[in-house]
């Protein structure tokens, strides 16, 4: 923008159970900007004494229908996301308690923590029935990592992520109808190839790469798009979570057009090879 260049870092990290986002600017003091918290949901939004920003809400405690005004409908699981903002020094927090939002001005970086937690006590248990409180769990877990560093907490996500991950490689060899090499992806996830010629790398768009695979086959790709689906289900189910399924927490819609997907019907959408490869 103009002449600095922004750089913006996000990653989720298991065992600190947060979402960080770094933003910083090529110039001293380039970085500002205000953030605050929003949700579709019933919620009310509050700043701490320790310049964190608190959202609590609540959940439906049923499906909406044509028979159920809103007012009628009860209470679900209670939900809290906790705030919090590390800047640069010589940079100022400013609290703007009417929008309940933080402005950070003239910061050289800024570094987000967001944490979450709900009453969810499980499967069997009603919401009515939790003594789980997602504030103070939520504010604890803030406390605990909130004076680590980017550093550290970069480097804690990913030992404990590279620990499964780097747990499988797979290298195929191009076929003999397309033509005789070895394709082996030093980068888990690259945006660069190698071509079989041996030739220095080459900008290949994915786009591209999908569309020539029929008549010039890529190992390489298919690499790729088996470790995606590992990364995809290292990040999205951990011991102790739910298991991943096919909409969950991904759905973006309040009261989707698919509440649920009885067994039976999900059976006989899938193959036993990709149970097969699921499993594997």
């Amino acid at each position: 923008m103009d002449d600095v260049e922004f750089t913006r870092e996000h990653f989720v990290s298991n065992p600190d159970q947060v979402i960080v986002t770094k933003i910083s600017g090529s110039k001293a003091q380039s970085v500002s900007f205000a953030v605050s918290l929003d949700s579709i949901l019933e919620h009310q939004c509050y700043l701490t004494d320790e310049n964190q920003l608190v959202m609590e809400g609540i959940c439906p405690g049923k499906r909406m229908t044509t028979e159920v005004k809103a007012n009628d409908d009860p209470k679900g699981m209670k939900f809290t996301a906790v705030l919090d903002l590390q800047i640069s020094n010589g940079a100022r927090l400013v609290r703007l308690l009417d929008d309940n939002k933080l402005k950070v001005v003239g910061a050289d970086w800024a570094v987000l923590l967001l944490v979450a937690s709900s009453s969810f006590e499980g499967p069997f248990v009603d919401p009515s029935d939790s003594k789980k409180n997602p504030t103070s769990d939520s504010l604890q877990a803030m406390n605990s990592i909130k004076k680590l560093s980017y550093s550290q907490l970069y480097s804690r996500h990913l030992d404990d992520f590279q620990n499964l991950f780097h747990r499988v490689s797979l290298q195929l060899e191009k076929s003999s109808a397309i033509g005789d090499g070895v394709s082996e992806i030093k980068n888990l996830m690259p945006s660069v190839i190698e071509d079989f010629e041996g030739n220095k790398d080459v900008v290949v768009p994915t786009v591209e790469r999908i569309k020539s695979f029929e008549s010039d086959e890529d190992p390489s790709l298919v690499e790729l798009l088996f470790q995606f689906g590992r990364y995809l289900l290292i990040s999205c189910s951990r011991p102790g979570t739910q298991v991943a399924n096919l909409q969950g927490i991904w759905n973006k819609d309040l009261y989707p057009a698919w509440e649920y997907i009885p067994l039976s019907n999900l059976l006989n959408f899938l193959s036993p090879s990709l149970f097969l490869s699921i499993y594997v």
